[in-house]
């Protein structure tokens, strides 16, 4: 009997997925496999299933740790598990138009029961942010769920962790010093619950590096808008999770029992000032579009392009064996922060491409007229929901809000020069840059009250 029938299926026959349940649309790709809605034969109900390669189960570990219902063929396996209707947290927030402090302490005391519920078993997660989050329905006061544990790991009393994992605006410092312990997560929630009540990370930058930089050494930001409409118990709970020092940092207990979390009955309900939540929109379609037009572009890198590549691959291998391993990979990238499935040869081409080829004009043409299916020389809403939403739902309204981020000149699309504005905007050469090109852009842009955000 194989591993998978010893670790997973030890009390199911092997049987497809489709036996029990219909099959429908896919609701997310990821590093180890698709996520599709699924739908029980029997009464109807609604299920995600993850389907992963069998390939990408290499260790034990990774086997031992399904806990649901189990379906296995000769080449995948395929997990039922909850269907989370009302999807990422920042999108849920967006699209209801308003957001209370006491809701905000509603949303962050559930995570922080996440965060107490891993540690209690023993897992740091090591990366804690918004989109990592799900919510279970989009009713008010709907469950938050955690997902993506790819860069979860078991952990021990006062053990010490050096590898760099996680995302760049929600890592702890120690986790940049490589000396950490699960006190990193709590930074990293920390993080998320000054992005709720300002729209904003606390550290910002240009690029990763300085991202990091700000981590390190910048001044927290309790001073400027929205901050003085929020109150004290907020803030004192911000800058006690937001401690650079993970000794001095707040425990999860003195979180659990902080005042605004155990009064938060108490906490005003009017909305926070609307431009939290422009922030939040601006920073949510930045990303989603820049990240597709990347892809794009480093899909129509030439031969002699990716050879630099295959070069920075060999680089990787360190012990020679012509295979490099998931440790090698991560080591790899680290510096670049990426978190690239090993399959997926576009995603590594767009995270390690040399801007210098991605900025070639003739790639920007190709992949500009890729997007652009009709060749009328704008990017439109439908051709930025074909480019971006291959694998789930986008409405005509989320992709309006993504166009209006980078539309300089307002006439509702994006044009060539506006899409190289936006490819561009990262690059510290002194290139115009989009209207929104990173959190550091939407700081500058979002104070000045005569720019409209949608």
């Amino acid at each position: 009997m194989s591993i998978w029938r010893n670790l997973v299926l030890s009390n199911q026959s092997w049987r497809s997925v489709e036996d029990d349940y219909e099959l429908g649309r896919v609701l997310g790709k990821g590093s180890y496999g698709t996520v599709r809605l699924v739908r029980d034969r029997r009464d109807g109900t609604p299920w995600a299933c993850k389907t992963i390669s069998k390939n990408r189960l290499l260790r034990r570990r990774d086997v031992a740790d399904i806990r649901r219902e189990v379906y296995e063929d000769a080449e995948t396996v395929s997990i039922v598990m909850d269907y989370c209707a009302g999807g990422e947290l920042f999108s849920y927030i967006v699209d209801r138009q308003s957001l209370s402090e006491r809701e905000a302490a509603e949303l962050a005391a559930q995570m922080v029961e996440v965060v107490r519920h891993c540690h209690s078993m023993g897992v740091m997660h090591r990366d804690m942010k918004p989109e990592n989050f799900l919510l279970t329905s989009r009713e008010p006061r709907g469950a938050l769920k955690a997902c993506d544990f790819g860069l979860s790991t078991y952990f021990k009393p006062g053990e010490v962790l050096t590898d760099l994992v996680g995302s760049a605006y929600y890592v702890a410092p120690e986790v940049l010093q490589r000396r950490y312990g699960p006190e990193c997560d709590l930074w990293s929630l920390g993080v998320i619950l000054y992005v709720l009540l300002s729209g904003l990370p606390p550290f910002w930058g240009q690029s990763d590096r300085e991202i990091f930089g700000m981590i390190l050494k910048a001044d927290l930001d309790l001073e400027t808008a929205p901050w003085p409409t929020v109150s004290d118990e907020a803030k004192r709970l911000v800058r006690g999770l937001l401690r650079r020092d993970p000794a001095q940092r707040l425990t999860l207990d003195q979180v659990r029992g902080s005042p605004w979390l155990r009064d938060m009955g108490a906490l005003p309900s009017a909305p926070l000032p609307p431009i939290v939540l422009q922030r939040m929109r601006a920073f949510t379609a930045m990303t989603r579009f820049k990240k597709a037009a990347v892809l794009c572009a480093a899909r129509h890198l030439n031969r002699d392009q990716i050879q630099g590549l295959r070069e920075l691959f060999k680089s990787f291998d360190k012990n020679g064996d012509g295979v490099i391993s998931f440790d090698e990979l991560r080591e790899g990238l680290l510096s670049r922060q990426a978190d690239i499935p090993v399959e997926e040869l576009n995603k590594f081409l767009a995270a390690t491409a040399n801007l210098t080829q991605l900025e070639r004009e003739e790639t920007f043409i190709k992949a500009f007229r890729e997007i652009d299916r009709d060749a009328n020389g704008k990017l439109t809403p439908d051709e930025i929901i074909a480019v971006i939403d291959r694998t789930g739902e986008m409405t005509e309204e989320e992709a309006r809000r993504l166009i209006a981020c980078h539309d300089l000149d307002q006439d509702g699309s994006i044009d060539y020069a506006e899409f190289v504005a936006m490819l561009r905007s990262d690059a510290g050469e002194g290139k115009e840059p989009s209207k929104v090109s990173s959190f550091g852009g939407a700081r500058k842009m979002l104070r000045e009250e005569d720019v409209p955000m949608s």
